[in-house]
């Protein structure tokens, strides 16, 4: 077991995974935390990281720091996924072996198996076959991720795990219309097209104040703010989705991947392969879309723009070995969706 007050180091501690991780921390009685963030310490930078360990001296660490997003961001930034993940992850896993970390746990993702995966994916059948074109550059740098903390136990007897979450949603979640997931960016775009129809604009603009779109905020031209919202999508009391809607989807509480991933490094130990954490349950975007409107209370309407790309159609995990540690997650998606609304109306003070 990890002691109480062992030091502690969460790459990422401000992201949707890492703010997470260190609320379950702290809940769980732990004391010791080393934490930067991005402007304190670049993960990019490998002098920066360097000094950083052979200063602190962590004794544990959960790489939760990464470059993520959904289909459209994977898709246009190609290049700062692959370079930035890749990054990342070498700095960091390589500065925790030379430095004596007893253990780390490095967080990826599912869009690390192939894109026609046997369902549900089990972690043997990562490698097997051509990934999803879209978010190639991000899976093959978490591929990468895995690979080094299995070569590093292997040849230096490190104490190094892998873990593979699903869909993520959550507090401190990203709503960003170009970078965000599917599940915060389709309630973000469904509360906005419900707030034009109600001709809501003091709301829209609020929100646009906490997250602007492409530098159009609150105090844009009703003009302007018209136009970036259907750039995306958002229309009066219309939302058109990328793809069919027809994909299947899995998604965890971000709080329960933090419980899972604090208890895969509290119960697990030398083990060179990769652990999925997720719910073993699925819904189609379309279903997703329709769950979230339910709670919303938006009547409007959906359009599916089968001129998208779908992504995989389906990507659910095979939990298996998460059980067999013995941990299950409790939030299912309908609590999930009424969890993260609340949190999204009450962060922008409505």
């Amino acid at each position: 077991m990890i002691k109480k007050d062992a030091k502690i180091f969460i790459a990422g501690h401000r992201g949707l995974v890492g703010s997470a991780i260190l609320s379950n921390l702290k809940h769980k009685g732990y004391t010791n935390f080393v934490l930067k963030t991005h402007k304190e310490l670049d993960l990019l930078q490998q002098s920066a990281v360097n000094f950083f360990f052979e200063k602190e001296k962590p004794e544990y660490v959960f790489l939760a720091a990464a470059k993520v997003g959904g289909i459209v961001a994977n898709n246009v930034y190609r290049a700062e996924f692959i370079y930035e993940n890749l990054m990342i992850q070498n700095n960091v896993i390589h500065a925790s072996y030379v430095n004596g970390v007893k253990k780390l746990l490095f967080l990826g993702s599912t869009c690390i198996y192939p894109k026609d995966a046997p369902q549900p994916m089990s972690e043997d059948c990562l490698l097997t076959s051509p990934l999803e074109y879209t978010n190639e550059p991000y899976a093959i740098a978490k591929i990468a991720g895995i690979k080094m903390c299995e070569s590093y136990n292997i040849q230096y007897k490190t104490n190094f795990l892998s873990v593979m979450p699903t869909n993520l949603y959550g507090p401190n979640d990203n709503f960003d219309l170009e970078k965000s997931h599917v599940l915060p960016a389709l309630m973000r775009k469904v509360y906005l097209a419900k707030c034009l129809n109600e001709q809501g604009w003091l709301r829209i603009r609020i929100d646009l104040n906490m997250y602007p779109i492409e530098k159009v905020d609150g105090n844009s031209s009703e003009q302007d703010i018209l136009a970036i919202l259907k750039k995306y999508g958002v229309l009066d009391n219309t939302v058109e989705i990328w793809g069919s809607g027809k994909p299947m989807r899995e998604f965890l509480w971000s709080e329960e991947m933090a419980d899972a991933s604090v208890y895969v490094m509290e119960h697990a130990d030398n083990i060179n392969t990769h652990i999925n954490i997720g719910t073993g349950e699925e819904i189609s975007i379309e279903k997703l879309s329709l769950l979230i409107s339910k709670t919303i209370n938006f009547t409007g309407n959906f359009i599916f723009n089968t001129d998208k790309p779908d992504g995989s159609m389906r990507k659910l995990c095979d939990v298996s070995k998460l059980h067999d540690l013995g941990w299950h997650h409790k939030i299912g998606i309908v609590e999930g969706i009424e969890k993260l609304y609340k949190w999204y109306l009450s962060n922008k003070e409505i």
